[in-house]
């Protein structure tokens, strides 16, 4: 039965009487979010600028970021994983830690309920770091494994949510690590416990320690570890990550069975429109426009390359290998030895990333292909049957598929 005499306000001391309350736990999982939420959102950032948004407005979901945008630069081609390494780290790590943020936010939680809710200017600008920070960790979180689950119920774009998000939420969380980072350090040094707020005046018995505890949040986070990292391989470690989208369909075996996300059917693809005799290709550059049908782009000289796609949602394919004309030879087609940027407009008619611009660099590279076959046969509907676009180190829907459309020009 309750104590009769226990404090019934959250407010009060006595109201939080686990054990495992303290300066030492809190500041271990302060720390291990420190490292962790700062590498997410280096990540964070890099994956947006690999969607060149400086570069066309149909690649910048976030059109008022402002100086927010100071750090873009011309995403490189180079290494060629380099995508699928930035968003498979973003995504798994993001994941993995959710056990410790919510360790985290449950052995502060007396914090926010103390009365009185500012005791002078500097407590009272603590506070507010403090429930912007707690605010912002749950939504970034919130809306990041939505967005890996596929699960798109946000009331706007993800893109433009979860940037904003990220900045109001690093800027909390760097104000909140300034101030508590020495203290946690000099906690972890001296272990003390007394005097602080965090620790019950009238502790319940304890069923386990705090070792014990931070054992228990690390096996969370293993176990979340383990059913997500196998999203970036192929084999059985994709079939281990059960936590992970596997894909929009389907993929079936063969040549053209690895993963994908967006069906023929789901992006209403007509295969009376990808047929030989309906479909072509229109180029469009300095000299005129040229339009190709599929047998004419054949006779052109073809080139291999081996690129994985690298999708926002965290996963990727292993290497496959891709045969088509290289993106610098259609633009040469249409008056340009010195490739330009590009314009990319897919069959596609309605969805985000039907259309797509990439860079000249992007352009410019000679595994940059608008891709006929995959891995020795023709792509299927699904992955872009008749063509589709892939270049090294590109997020995968800058990869367009069903092309029927190119612009080759300054952006």
């Amino acid at each position: 039965m309750r104590d009769p005499d226990a404090p019934r306000l959250p407010s009060s001391p006595g109201f939080w009487r686990s054990p495992l309350r303290g300066p030492w736990f809190t500041s271990v999982l302060g720390l291990v979010l420190l490292v962790g939420i700062t590498v997410l959102f280096v990540t964070g950032l890099l994956s947006y600028a690999a969607y060149n948004p400086g570069l066309s407005p149909v690649n910048d979901k976030t059109p008022d970021k402002g100086i927010l945008g100071f750090y873009l630069f011309p995403w490189p081609t180079n290494p060629h994983w380099l995508y699928r390494l930035d968003q498979g780290v973003h995504v798994t790590l993001g994941v993995t830690l959710i056990p410790v943020l919510l360790a985290k936010l449950w052995s502060v939680v007396p914090r926010l309920f103390a009365l009185p809710p500012a005791r002078s200017l500097t407590h009272a600008l603590e506070r507010i770091s403090l429930l912007l920070l707690v605010g912002g960790a749950l939504f970034e979180f919130v809306t990041g494994v939505l967005n890996v689950q596929l699960d798109y119920v946000f009331p706007g774009s993800f893109y433009r949510l979860h940037f904003y998000g990220a900045w109001v939420f690093f800027a909390a969380f760097v104000a909140h690590a300034l101030l508590k980072t020495p203290m946690a350090l000099r906690n972890l040094r001296h272990l003390r416990e007394e005097g602080n707020d965090l620790v019950s005046p009238r502790p319940a018995e304890p069923t386990v320690s705090r070792r014990g505890a931070l054992w228990f949040v690390g096996g969370g986070s293993l176990l979340l570890f383990a059913t997500t990292v196998g999203r970036s391989f192929d084999g059985p470690l994709r079939r281990a990550a059960l936590l992970a989208p596997h894909g929009g369909g389907d993929p079936g075996t063969g040549p053209n069975g690895f993963q994908i996300n967006k069906t023929a059917a789901y992006a209403g693809i007509d295969a009376a429109e990808t047929a030989e005799d309906a479909w072509r290709l229109v180029v469009t550059g300095r000299t005129g426009t040229v339009r190709l049908r599929r047998e004419e782009l054949l006779r052109l000289p073809l080139h291999s390359a081996a690129l994985p796609i690298a999708c926002v949602e965290g996963w990727s394919t292993s290497d496959q290998w891709w045969r088509g004309v290289r993106l610098r030879d259609l633009a040469a087609l249409v008056g340009y030895d010195d490739p330009p940027d590009l314009f990319v407009e897919s069959l596609q008619r309605s969805g985000a990333f039907r259309k797509a611009a990439l860079r000249a660099n992007q352009v410019a590279d000679p595994r940059s292909l608008l891709a006929l076959y995959v891995n020795g046969e023709e792509l299927s509907p699904d992955h872009g049957h008749p063509a589709r676009i892939i270049v090294p180190a590109a997020p995968g829907v800058l990869n367009t598929k069903w092309v029927a459309r190119m612009t080759f020009g300054d952006l």
